[in-house]
């Protein structure tokens, strides 16, 4: 305050002082003294009709005041009034008309609070206060109308771009079970699904970038008028139903965990796709641009805009953590650890959206439901892959498979394998143990019966958690195998049996992505290992035939000695037409690997029958020759096509 008002003041308040004073002078002296001179008699009545004169001015201005309240208050109150029966929506009448209805409002809610502040003393004053209470209230029905109008039909259509799945062929791998493995399309997998983590985060525009300073132009004037519990509400009401429907439009049913639960296996696989897709669509874009739609509306208004966001958000946020939820309790079947890998791979990363989506406190019960649910699912891979495992271990057979191809298991948890292999980072953070060291579930005393001591030999310390456990995997496939194949009578029929069995396994780690998992010195190791069963299966089917071929020089010439030749290569005879009519039936699917046997058969096979039958042909006899080499070569390439045959069958070709 400058000096000179300062001064003025105070010379003001000391006048009122000195007047006051006197006034109590004279009343006191009025009081003790009934005589007066005229002189005092007229002075007195002086200052009474001037006391009159100021008080009925005074009541003219408070009148006049009331009065010019109540004018304007009329004034606004037709305007307000005239949209009262008119079912067309101003926001739909132009800007002008849109511009006049607002400042009615204004003064609407103006005259409102001048009343609310002066001191009402008269019923009708009480009345008029009240009357513009219903003038302004009606206003703000009006408004709340007007604002979901805006809200509603000024949307703009939400088009989320596709993203690609995994393949039919891919969905044979996960459709199968650990117990009937489906059929043999199981063999080639495909890629994993294709949701970049690479993608921006970008904001479409849920409603027409036009209106957004009509819809704030609203929601200060309501949030001015005290109205502001309902601008929320009726925001939050709008904004939700729009939310339901972007679920609805991704194919996101509502669904409680119990009718999760009770879901088949093929129709919860296509739900669990869907969910990986709505739950990446449905938060980023659509949850970040829900957010800056409800920032820029109530950009002035405080913390409301974070309040209608979480509630709008809120009962959809639920829908698709309710369903993940309802994964991570059900069953731990093998075939559910590929979908539950893409379930919790899309909540990590989505997690960066939802922290800075749900921040502040209004959101705490959102950000902390999906940080729980993702530490469940988390859980609920741990605890499938050791049931992945187990059923590996335990899977039994009660006859031997047919022809010594490739067990079903074997394909199956080849292909599989192969599938956790695009997990890589995901598996290596999950498999660690809580104290950050990786350990395997398989004892010592697991190994398969291949001579090992134990199976932690096979893996190096530098082995990543994932390479550890997948390694463990295949040795516990490995020991059931081991089983199995005893299962044949025939023992060049086991190692049959275990060379094409542990050849496929070298194959599909060799020759995939699996390779930078397992390293070279696995595959070296099982490169080996079937080349031992290889050979094992010669020695076991032809060294005995082939003894009878030995050159014995005690046994050149003489009757007895040709006799003695005759009936050993008859014999051979006989024993090669029994490894060709059983062996034909034998199945190797890898062309490389048959051709592979056939030739260093044919080369063992042949060179002793062609030493045999040149030195003794003269005492053997031509008659008794019943193949040339090229005949035999030509029938060993009969064997391992899985179609039995027979050299007394003319027709065999």
């Amino acid at each position: 305050m400058a000096m000179g008002d300062y001064e003025s003041t105070a010379t003001s308040l000391e006048g009122e002082e000195n007047l006051i004073a006197a006034a109590e002078h004279i009343v006191k002296a009025l009081g003790s003294n009934k005589n007066f001179t005229k002189d005092v008699k007229k002075i007195l009545a002086d200052l009474g009709s001037q006391l009159s004169t100021m008080a009925t001015i005074e009541d003219n201005m408070v009148e006049g005041k009331k009065s010019g309240i109540e004018e304007q208050l009329s004034v606004v109150e037709v305007k307000i009034m005239s949209w009262e029966s008119d079912d067309s929506m101003i926001w739909d009448s132009g800007p002008d008309e849109v511009a006049e209805y607002l400042n009615a409002v204004d003064g609407a809610r103006k005259l409102t609070e001048r009343l609310e502040n002066q001191c009402l003393s008269s019923q009708e004053e009480k009345d008029l206060l009240c009357r513009a209470h219903d003038v302004l209230q009606m206003a703000m029905q009006r408004l709340e109308d007007e604002f979901k109008h805006v809200l509603v039909h000024h949307r703009q259509p939400f088009e989320p771009e596709p993203i690609s799945f995994r393949s039919s062929e891919d969905d044979a791998v996960e459709e199968g079970s650990i117990v009937s493995f489906g059929d043999e399309s199981v063999e080639e997998s495909t890629l994993r699904d294709s949701i970049s983590r690479n993608s921006e985060e970008f904001i479409v525009d849920l409603v027409h970038p036009d209106v957004i300073s009509d819809l704030k132009c609203i929601a200060n004037l309501m949030f001015s008028s005290n109205y502001d519990h309902e601008c929320r509400q009726a925001y939050i009401l709008v904004r939700k139903d729009a939310l339901d429907e972007c679920l609805f439009n991704l194919e996101i049913e509502k669904l409680s965990i119990e009718d999760v639960l009770k879901m088949e296996w093929g129709t919860l696989n296509s739900k669990i796709k869907r969910w990986v897709r709505a739950m990446k669509v449905f938060v980023r874009p659509y949850l970040v641009s829900e957010k800056w739609l409800c920032d820029q509306t109530f950009a002035e208004l405080g913390s409301s805009n974070l309040v209608c966001f979480v509630e709008a958000a809120k009962a959809p946020m639920l829908q698709l953590l309710n369903f993940a939820e309802a994964i991570s309790i059900g069953s731990h079947q093998p075939e559910r650890l590929v979908r539950i890998l893409d379930m919790y791979e899309v909540l990590a990363d989505l997690l960066l959206d939802i922290n800075a989506l749900f921040s502040d406190e209004v959101g705490s019960s959102i950000r902390i439901e999906y940080q729980e649910v993702l530490k469940r699912l988390a859980d609920t891979v741990r605890v499938t892959f050791l049931e992945f495992e187990n059923a590996i271990a335990t899977n039994a057979s009660i006859s031997p498979f047919a022809g010594g191809g490739v067990h079903h298991l074997t394909k199956y948890v080849m292909n599989y394998i192969r599938l956790l292999a695009d997990y890589n980072e995901t598996l290596n953070l999950l498999l660690k143990n809580h104290d950050g060291a990786t350990a395997t579930s398989l004892s010592p005393d697991m190994s398969p019966a291949t001579g090992e001591e134990s199976i932690t030999k096979d893996f190096s310390d530098s082995c990543s958690p994932m390479a550890l456990h997948l390694q463990s995997l295949t040795s516990v496939l490995e020991a059931n195998l081991d089983e199995k194949s005893k299962l044949y009578r025939d023992a060049s029929l086991q190692h049959f049996f275990l060379m094409n069995n542990i050849y496929y396994m070298a194959q599909k780690v060799k020759n995939s992505e699996l390779r930078l998992i397992f390293e070279d010195k696995w595959i070296r190791k099982h490169n080996w290992k079937f080349q031992q069963h290889a050979m094992s299966y010669e020695r076991a089917t032809w060294s005995s035939i082939l003894s009878l071929l030995k050159d014995d020089s005690n046994s050149s010439s003489g009757s007895t000695s040709r006799t003695v030749l005759r009936e050993r290569l008859r014999s051979f005879y006989v024993a090669f037409d029994e490894v060709y009519k059983t062996q034909t039936a034998w199945i190797i699917t890898d062309v490389q690997l048959r051709e592979d046997l056939r030739i260093s058969t044919s080369l063992k096979v042949i060179q002793a029958y062609r030493t045999f039958v040149g030195r003794q042909m003269q005492h053997i006899g031509e008659k008794h020759i019943r193949y040339n080499a090229e005949e035999l070569q030509d029938y060993l390439l009969d064997l391992f096509e899985g179609s039995q045959k027979s050299l007394h069958n003319p027709n065999r070709r």
